[in-house]
């Protein structure tokens, strides 16, 4: 952010949906924080930002329609205790669901950028997953650019926060996992 300003954040932000070592709760209050210092106008950061997310969710998406559903399929029947219909169970719930969890991921932590693999697995139109992850995306990158922007220097005080949701969010998936693990698991075997 220093040396390229707002399209720096971008950058980062960006970058960070492809590779998260630095979590965007962590970039977006910084932005904030320059922005309330006058180093950065506080417009371009919003709007810098939310294109990183959306320039970071579509290499995802990318990514996604080039593995696509057959692939998945095909490293499905490998995997132990996963299964073919299960993959077809997840496609057609995200057909149905797709879009709500398009726009509501971009605001969930983990789920923020892997909700754009399995957009572009099932195709989802790309004009609408741009526009719902645009504006999930700019919900997410607004409150926290104007929490650095209003607390300033205090900006860290939204870290914790943030590392709490985003704590509850990893153990309610290890603990979806988990379950689902038992009771394949303890599931009768079929003839």
């Amino acid at each position: 952010m220093d040396a390229l300003g707002a399209p720096g954040a971008g950058l980062a932000v960006a970058v960070e949906n492809i590779f998260p070592p630095i979590p965007s709760e962590v970039i977006l209050p910084l932005a904030g924080l320059a922005a309330s210092r006058g180093d950065l106008s506080l417009v371009a950061v919003l709007l810098w930002t939310t294109a990183g997310s959306l320039v970071g969710a579509i290499g995802l998406y990318l990514l996604g329609a080039g593995l696509g559903a057959d692939r998945l399929r095909a490293v499905a029947k490998r995997v132990p205790l996963l299964e073919v219909s299960d993959i077809d169970r997840t496609e057609a719930w995200f057909r149905k669901h797709g879009p709500k969890a398009v726009f509501f991921g971009r605001m969930i932590p983990v789920f923020r950028s892997l909700i754009s693999i399995p957009a572009g697995i099932t195709r989802l139109h790309l004009a609408l997953f741009a526009l719902l992850t645009f504006l999930g995306s700019a919900i997410w990158n607004t409150i926290f650019v104007l929490a650095g922007y209003f607390l300033g220097e205090n900006w860290t005080i939204v870290e914790p926060y943030a590392d709490t949701f985003q704590l509850i969010v990893i153990g309610a998936v290890v603990l979806a996992i988990v379950v689902w693990v038992v009771k394949r698991i303890r599931r009768p075997a079929t003839a």
